[in-house]
């Protein structure tokens, strides 16, 4: 079964020189191995699973079964739990387009942030993505670049609404936000809460409401909310978004 693995997943490769030089071995020893003639010593079996991105079964079990699922919500396991979820989520519950938030700031209780963020649609998933403000960074002594600030995320359903899935990169710090939709005049404003995943702190706050406002996908009304992004008082903050955010009222 070993040989016969081998053969298949050799397949995908320009020559059997090439493959051995890429692993490292003899092209006679791995020739050996091809042809079932010979076994690799432990440590010779680990750089081929490596490399292959496959695991012990090989020795045991069919090539097209062996492939390391590394994507969590493809995994059989999580099907019927969380797999379906992320899927086909409808225009009509979460539009695309960007959209402007508010909160209140993790590190500052007497301040809230204004952030933007873009959704989009790729196939069957959709996808958020947004930049933290500057002034965050700095004021936690973080780099203020856009790769340190940049943040990436999918968008799931939930019973009553729809979650956000949200990291940095090298899921360096992660959020989940929920949302539900809020009866205004044009439909286009969510309520919910953000937490992230820090250690509790007398300092600051882990999870705090939130307000999302959809702005479309034209560019003078979302060129206009990025000049109003960043930290901003209470007094600062949009009406309709302030009255949201209840901010006289206990989080619970």
């Amino acid at each position: 079964m070993f040989g016969a693995n081998l053969r298949k997943l050799a397949r995908k490769h320009a020559s059997i020189s090439d493959l051995s030089r890429r692993l490292g071995i003899n092209r006679t020893q791995l020739n050996r191995y091809l042809s079932g003639e010979s076994f690799p010593r432990p440590d010779v079996l680990e750089r081929i699973c490596t490399f292959f991105e496959v695991d012990a079964r090989i020795l045991l079990e069919p090539a097209e079964s062996l492939t390391r699922n590394t994507l969590v919500l493809n995994s059989a396991f999580l099907t019927d739990f969380m797999g379906k979820a992320p899927l086909n989520i409808p225009e009509g519950m979460f539009p695309t387009g960007f959209y402007r938030f508010s909160r209140r700031s993790f590190t500052d209780n007497l301040r809230f942030i204004v952030g933007l963020v873009h959704v989009f649609r790729d196939g069957e998933l959709t996808f958020v993505r947004g930049f933290e403000p500057k002034e965050a960074m700095r004021q936690q002594g973080l780099p203020c670049n856009a790769r340190a600030r940049e943040f990436r995320g999918y968008i799931t359903r939930q019973e009553e609404g729809i979650g956000l899935v949200i990291s940095r990169h090298d899921a360096m710090t992660c959020s989940y936000n929920f949302l539900n939709r809020v009866s205004s005049y044009e439909n286009n404003y969510w309520v919910g809460y953000v937490t992230r995943t820090t250690r509790e702190s007398v300092l600051g706050t882990r999870v705090t409401r939130m307000v999302y406002e959809h702005l479309g996908r034209e560019t003078k009304p979302v060129l206009a909310a990025a000049r109003g992004t960043g930290f901003r008082t209470e007094d600062e903050l949009l009406p309709y978004h302030k009255r949201l955010l209840q901010i006289d009222v206990p989080f619970r």
